[in-house]
């Protein structure tokens, strides 16, 4: 496709060319009421001059007969101008005037009538354009009194001339302006399609140019540089969580395999063989867990998850967990407490928000050593506040605590502090309690808990109620 095929098939030149023809009709409309209506103007003006002379010369009639109005007719027809005047008998012989001939059957019938004519001291086949009116005078004479259109014609003449002028430069000039402001549109159009190129080719990190005016291409090129940026985001997130399942997945499997095979060439009896089974299981179940985790973050990530959302009372959950989890706390020697007195309103899916607590309470005891500093049990708070328009789902340990760097790092998938990777579990809580947390337009707040860790989900509260701020 040439260069100009592409600037006419863009669409702000199809619009450019709807704008100017729009214009250049509403130009004709404009310059045509004008015309009509200065011609109006002027047909108006020349029938009250001419009644005005009908009415005068009428009178002299009336006061001084045939004689007089010719001699006072006489004396206007001499006068340099475009008027017109003419006397005739009931015969229809002119008696005085500038009028040489007429158009057939124009002193037949009074009134106004628009005609052809010639003047006396014209020739043969010289004819204007006039607006006349034929008076019917006692005695059965005729009196006929005019405007030559000359000047009116003129006038029409040059407004015509003007609009076709002007209609003409509005054109040219439209279609110059829509040419250079399609070519700058076009060469932005033609930089962002080569940077989009460029990504699909396989470069996440290129990002289209802004030109710092803030119309629609730079609001839209910056729209689409943020989803850029996610896009990049989520692929890294992606190769990441390939490398971390390789990994984490790949020794339970393996061990899976060797005990499977450890049981086929060593088993001797049925407790043997159950023992194996046992340990078959224990490992598949773990890493159903895994997959289950999984699945369920990519649930929360891709937002279905927001079909089967409710209002629920978030105290309710903090005080359930709390019972199931308590059992498993006091076995580990540690106090775990609930702090969840009134009604916590939220919007949202329960078994996530219940999922995502959960994994932070298992995470707390996991990690929570039974002595404290002071030789006390070491102790677990699971509270719902109010803060605002939000409702806290908090729990904070005596544990290690995470570090002030790495806090945006655990909340990947798979990432796991512990490098030996001794202790159980997947690296997964986290990462669920903050999708979780974004699909209820709320966050996942690790904060300092002097000395231990403060995990909070803070979602948008729903509903009037309100608790007590902390």
């Amino acid at each position: 496709m040439t260069a100009l095929g592409k600037l006419i098939r863009t669409t702000t030149f199809k619009l450019t060319l709807v704008y100017l023809t729009v214009f250049a009709l509403f130009a004709v409309f404009l310059l045509g009421y004008f015309a009509w209506n200065t011609q109006r103007l002027i047909t108006q003006q020349i029938t009250e001059t001419v009644d005005a002379e009908i009415t005068g010369l009428s009178e002299q009639y009336r006061q001084g007969g045939i004689r007089r109005l010719v001699i006072v007719v006489e004396a206007r027809a001499r006068r340099p101008g475009s008027s017109l005047y003419l006397v005739t008998a009931f015969t229809g012989e002119a008696l005085v005037g500038n009028v040489g001939s007429l158009a057939p059957g124009v002193l037949d019938r009074t009134g106004w009538t628009e005609t052809l004519y010639r003047r006396q001291d014209e020739s043969e086949g010289a004819e204007h354009q006039a607006l006349v009116r034929v008076f019917q005078l006692p005695g059965g004479f005729r009196l006929l009194v005019g405007r030559d259109l000359e000047e009116r014609e003129r006038l029409q003449k040059i407004v015509l001339d003007a609009g076709r002028w002007s209609i003409a430069l509005v054109v040219v000039l439209g279609l110059a302006g829509g040419f250079f402001v399609t070519r700058r549109v076009l060469r932005r159009v033609d930089a962002m399609t080569e940077t989009t190129r460029t990504i699909m080719a396989g470069d996440l990190g290129g990002r289209l140019a802004i030109a710092g005016t803030g119309d629609e291409l730079d609001r839209l090129a910056s729209n689409l540089n943020a989803m850029l940026e996610r896009i990049e985001g989520l692929m890294h997130g992606l190769k990441q969580v390939t490398d971390n399942i390789a990994h984490d997945l790949k020794t339970p499997l393996t061990r899976l395999r060797n005990r499977c095979e450890a049981a086929l060439r060593n088993a001797r009896s049925e407790a043997d063989y159950r023992a194996a089974l046992e340990a078959t299981i224990e490992e598949s179940d773990g890493l159903i867990r895994t997959f289950n985790a999984l699945l369920m973050i990519a649930r929360a990530e891709s937002g279905q998850a927001r079909e089967d959302m409710t209002e629920f009372d978030a105290a309710e959950i903090v005080r359930d967990v709390g019972e199931l989890y308590e059992p498993l706390a006091d076995e580990k020697g540690l106090a775990l407490k609930i702090d969840a007195p009134g009604p916590a309103p939220v919007k949202g899916n329960r078994e996530l928000v219940s999922q995502a607590l959960a994994n932070l309470v298992d995470n707390a005891i996991k990690y929570t050593r039974p002595e404290a500093a002071n030789g006390a049990n070491a102790e677990i708070l699971v509270t719902a506040q109010g803060e605002g328009d939000r409702i806290l789902l908090a729990v904070a340990d005596h544990g290690p605590g995470i570090a002030h760097e790495d806090r945006g790092r655990v909340i990947e998938r798979f990432v796991r502090l512990e490098q030996s990777r001794s202790e159980p579990g997947s690296g997964l809580g986290l990462s669920l309690a903050s999708a979780v947390a974004h699909l209820h337009a709320g966050e996942l707040r690790l904060e300092d808990n002097g000395p231990g860790l403060r995990a909070v989900i803070a979602l948008p509260r729903a509903g009037p109620q309100a608790l007590p701020a902390p």
